[in-house]
């Protein structure tokens, strides 16, 4: 198989005794895609046997790839993204090289309970998953499927959001009170990002989602889907059944301005709370300081720990620390810098599940994005139980 690192897994369990499991799993380089696509699917297997998890237990995975209109068709065919009828998983496919050369990774996330789970694939690319009294709902590969000529990004961003709307909508839900997290991809992101803020700006403001109410935690970052024409690629996460006050949103006004500061639309985090435990979800953060300006122009180490610091800070106002990261998501607009920070990150968060992948943030100068979601307990009986 050549040299792979191990999976990593990071799991949480709750005084509920259900436990969530994070697991990242990154293909050997150097060999054909299609003994890539193996090589995950058995260190998975592998990884799922160490936790004594069952195959469908799976809620989600994510499948990183670094050239999707040629390797779109044997990942689909492939036990990665198909799933047995009776236990399907939502599974998300996008164009985000895995750094420093593969061609596949993953993020796949698990969940054991004793209470009862059910699945219902609502249609293609939403998935609800029931448990004690909630709908989980995961939408993914939302695009325009623009098959023979380009549409405007503008018109691409209304569509995706207008098929997760309506969605939401057949479930007796909205945008506004029951997605909590979108992660938006971008073809050629320093071309069409601005086209797209413009048009989700617009269709939040039709929708309740304003700086006096509240946005949705979101990534909005270079990455692309099959689809040759399409420019917008988006993933999201709703609830169905969520109390307004199990939810609240995160920053640090220390360190970090409001987004609508400086004309975009997004939370910088979002807490979800539970009986047992609290879901910190943790935007796309880069190296920005309290004014919303680009700290450490052309030093990606720099920012590198700017971003964490200010990862940190979210975490914080949420009562969480980096400690409680499940995972950590780490893009880059320059493959060569991935030796710059690779060994510190790994010294950093020793054994975390972590991907390093290329994608270009919104603004050039930005040369290093991180996200990722933290669990931390609590004990909350007034929320309704995970």
């Amino acid at each position: 198989m050549g040299h792979v690192d191990a999976p990593r897994w990071r799991s949480f369990r709750g005084a509920s005794g259900d436990t969530e499991h994070y697991v990242t799993i990154v293909a050997p380089a150097g060999l054909p895609f299609a003994r890539q696509i193996d090589a995950v699917a058995q260190l998975y297997a592998e990884a799922l046997q160490s936790l004594r998890l069952a195959p469908d237990s799976v809620v989600f995975r994510r499948l990183y790839v670094s050239d999707i209109a040629n390797q779109a068709a044997l990942v689909r065919q492939s036990s990665l993204f198909l799933e047995p009828l009776d236990s399907p998983a939502a599974v998300s496919l996008v164009q985000q090289s895995p750094l420093p050369g593969g061609k596949l990774a993953m993020l796949a996330y698990h969940v054991e309970s004793d209470a009862a789970i059910e699945k219902h694939q609502l249609a293609p690319g939403h998935l609800l998953v029931r448990k004690r009294g909630l709908g989980h709902l995961w939408s993914t590969r939302l695009c325009a499927a623009a098959e023979s000529a380009p549409r405007p990004t503008a018109v691409q961003t209304r569509e995706v959001f207008d098929e997760l709307i309506g969605a939401l909508a057949s479930r007796g839900a909205t945008l506004a009170e029951n997605c909590l997290r979108t992660w938006i991809y971008v073809k050629d992101v320093d071309v069409f990002y601005q086209d797209m803020v413009a048009a989700r700006s617009d269709l939040f403001a039709e929708h309740g989602l304003t700086r006096q109410t509240h946005f949705l935690a979101s990534t909005g970052i270079e990455g692309a889907c099959a689809h040759r024409y399409d420019t917008v690629l988006m993933d999201a996460y709703s609830i169905l059944g969520v109390r307004p006050e199990q939810v609240s949103y995160l920053n640090d006004y220390t360190r970090l301005c409001n987004t609508a500061d400086y004309n975009v639309t997004f939370e910088r985090g979002t807490r979800v709370g539970y009986a047992d435990r609290a879901h910190l979800l943790i935007s796309g953060t880069a190296s920005i300081d309290a004014q919303g300006a680009v700290v450490h122009r052309g030093d990606v180490q720099r920012q590198c720990g700017r971003a964490l610091e200010n990862v940190a800070a979210l975490l914080g106002a949420g009562g969480g620390s980096l400690d409680d990261l499940t995972h950590l998501i780490v893009y880059l607009r320059d493959p060569a810098d991935h030796a710059a920070v690779a060994g510190e990150l790994a010294e950093r968060f020793r054994g975390m599940p972590m991907l390093i992948l290329r994608g270009a943030v919104c603004r050039p100068d930005w040369l290093i994005e991180v996200e990722g979601i933290a669990c931390v307990a609590q004990d909350a009986p007034t929320l309704p139980d995970f």
